[in-house]
Formats: C-alpha cells, structure tokens, sequence
C-alpha cells in the first residue's frame, strides 16, 4: 500500500510541474499571438474602409496581386505551402516553420482585401500563430514533441482571437490533423494559449462580430427532419468550395507557367467580375452580408457567387483565409432556404453558419461549440445535427489538403482511405 501511494504522490507532482510549465509558455505564447491577431483584425478593418470608400482602387487588383506574387514566389520557400505546411510540420516534424510566414501571410492578406479579393482572415491568424509558436519552441530549445504541441498552440490561439471563440479555436486545433481523431495530450496546452490569446487580443480593443438567431423553434420530429435536408445542401456546398479551390489552383498552374503572374491575371478577372455584377457584396470578407442572413433573405445565387470568387481568388494566389467565406455561403444559403423550408431565418443562416464550415474543414466538434459560443445554447441541438450532417455529406473533401484521414466517414471506405491525406483522395 505505501508504494501505490508514493507513485501516485510522485505521478501528481509530475504533472503539477507539466501543469505550470504549460501554463506559462501557453500564456506567453498566447498573449504574443493574440497580440499579432488584432493587428491582423485592425489592419483588415482599415483595408476595408479604405477600399469602400476608394472604389477605384479595385482595379489596381491585378497589381496587388503581382505583388503577392513577387513576395511568395521569391521570398516564401516553404512557407508557401500556407496551413498545410503546419498540419503536415504536426505530423512529421521535418522542417522548420520559418518565422517569415507571418509577416508574408500578414501583409499579402492585408493587399488582398485593400484591392478587394474574396478572401478570409483565419488562414492568416493561424499560419501567423503557428510561425510565432514555432519560432518559441526554438528559443527554449523544445522536444520535438513538445513543438508539435507548440505548432497546434499555435494554431488553436491564431483561432480563437481571430474569431472571439477560444474553446472553438481550441478543439479546431485538436480536431483539424487527423480527420476522425483529436490528440489529448495536447488539450491542456492548447486551450490555456487560446484563453490567452483570446483576452490578449480584447485587450487591444478588438470588437468580434456579434450574431444573433432570434428565433430557435421547439424540438420536433418535423423540425429535425427540415434540419438534416437542409444540412445535405450544407455539406454539398462545403464539397463545391473544397474541390474548386483545387480546380482553380490547377488551371492557374497549367495556362501560366511563372506563379507571380497567376494572382496578376486572376486579379484582372476578379475586378471585371466586380464591375460587370455591379456590386462589392461578394468581395473581401462579406461580413455585413453574413449579419444581415440572420434577418434578410438572400439570393439563392448570394452563395454560388461567393463560392466561384473565394475560391478562384485563392486559387489564383492570392492570400487569405476561407473560413469567413465559408461562414457567408452558409449563412446565405441558410437564408435563401428559408423560402422552402418551413424554419425561420436565422435558425437556417444560424446552422448553415457553422455547418458549412465544419463540412468543409472536417472538424465537426469545432463548429459544434463555435456555434453555442456564437448564438448561446437554445439552438445547441440544431447546430450539432447541422454539423454533423455537413461533415458526412462533404465526402473525403476538405480545404486543408494535408489532412490524415484518421476514421473514415463510411465503413465502405475504410480499406481505401484510411491513411490518406486528403490530398490522395
């Protein structure tokens, strides 16, 4: 009996060391990466402002672009390969993540959205985490455990201050390597520099978008039955978004041959685009349009339209997150259901919101607890059916190509897929 109790006397103070450790580098790390987030949140924010008021500068796009170009294809080496290269860096741990990603993915996500890209901000939140979290873990001179742990700190805290969500940013750090799996000896470090990072970057004075789903109707039968149709149309969205990103990064490889020119010539397609239809709505990060779902009813063609832009934008080269696009294709297409579906408004752009994103990232978990920290708990439910929903019906698809499919969605496919990166699939 006393030696069971001297090992358990010695295995509670190993982990109280482990516990102030991690407390500690994740309050640092967090608060550093938090810092860098509402510089991002700030910079994007003026680009904006600036670019609705100047509308002329839209056809200086191309130039912009070139500019990206330049910077990427001369001064990136690995860092080009974006959110990929820190999924990949977790699973292997082959290469340094050179800190130049965050100054690069900073300033050319900041010239998309001043020339009026479709692009969004997490992309550039988490690869800047993930650069600042790599960089620590080389100045204490970490395990190579531990940096895999740095590397997801580095990604749950560029999330979780990017969007105000650090139980969300948390878990989509778990979540996002292995589609299917979570690594739990990670959870600790993780949440406790998203906390941090989340409160470093309301310290800046950084306001989050609030949105509301003003009506959550009782649970029924019928209800929930409207709820799984309607996740179908999320999950195939989530699918379209995936593959034509790819489609787009593709054609732009075979037809220019020297890469600064992809987002020049992209850059002249996207500001015809904008001319000929006429309206900024579905440029940059569509943040109001996506607040005004939850109230208004939005084109059936709203969603269409911003996934063919947000995705030929990034696939021409240009720099920027897709989640916030994602965030819009859902909500509007929530909306415009609206007129088929017997559920209100907002509960539909509410779910779609958060289940076209969990579709389109394999992490269903994630956007589970990002929609009860964004809308509260009254629509709990409906969210968890969305995203699951979404995440089945997206298929072996998904924007980060580096993904390991850990569980397969469908036993039929367990031999084939299990294993693979998404990329393989």
């Amino acid at each position: 009996m006393k030696k069971i109790i001297n090992i358990g006397q010695t295995e509670q103070i190993t982990i109280l060391g482990y516990l102030i450790k991690w407390i500690i580098i994740g309050a640092l790390s967090g608060a550093a990466i938090g810092s860098a987030s509402a510089l991002l949140l700030a910079s994007l924010n003026w680009a904006t402002n600036y670019r609705e008021s100047h509308l002329w500068i839209i056809a200086c796009l191309p130039v912009g672009g070139f500019i990206i170009g330049l910077m990427y294809h001369y001064l990136a080496g690995t860092a080009a390969k974006g959110n990929n290269f820190l999924i990949e860096e977790i699973h292997s741990s082959r290469n340094v993540i050179p800190f130049k990603m965050a100054p690069l993915v900073y300033i050319g996500t900041v010239i998309t959205h001043l020339f009026g890209g479709s692009a969004g901000r997490e992309g550039t939140g988490v690869q800047m985490g993930g650069a600042i979290a790599d960089f620590i873990s080389r100045l204490l001179k970490m395990h190579p455990y531990d940096r895999k742990t740095m590397v997801q700190i580095g990604i749950g805290a560029g999330f979780a201050s990017i969007f105000g969500t650090p139980l969300a940013g948390a878990v989509f750090a778990l979540e996002v390597i292995v589609v299917g799996r979570m690594r739990y000896d990670a959870i600790l470090p993780v949440f406790i520099s998203s906390f941090f990072a989340n409160m470093a970057c309301h310290y800046w004075g950084i306001e989050h978008t609030h949105y509301v789903i003003s009506q959550t109707p009782e649970l029924s039968l019928q209800t929930l039955m409207v709820v799984l149709v309607a996740s179908i149309f999320f999950g195939l969205a989530a699918t379209a978004f995936s593959r034509l990103i790819v489609v787009w990064g593709n054609i732009a490889k075979k037809y220019i041959k020297y890469p600064p020119l992809r987002p020049f010539v992209g850059g002249i397609c996207i500001a015809i685009s904008v001319y000929v239809l006429g309206t900024t709505k579905y440029i940059g990060l569509g943040v109001p349009v996506i607040v005004s779902s939850f109230s208004e009813l939005q084109m059936w063609y709203d969603p269409l339209l911003k996934i063919i832009l947000t995705t030929f934008t990034i696939g021409f080269g240009f720099k920027g997150g897709e989640v916030t696009p994602l965030f819009f294709v859902g909500a509007t297409l929530g909306s415009a259901l609206s007129v088929i579906l017997p559920l209100h408004i907002s509960i539909l752009a509410g779910i779609g919101f958060v289940a076209v994103f969990a579709g389109a990232t394999n992490t269903p978990i994630a956007c589970m607890i990002m929609g009860v920290e964004l809308f509260g708990t009254g629509s709990a439910v409906y969210i968890g059916i969305a995203c699951v929903t979404a995440y089945l019906f997206s298929g072996h698809t998904g924007i980060y190509t580096a993904q390991v499919i850990g569980t397969p969605k469908h036993l039929k496919y367990w031999k084939g897929r299990k294993g693979k990166t998404i990329r393989q699939n």
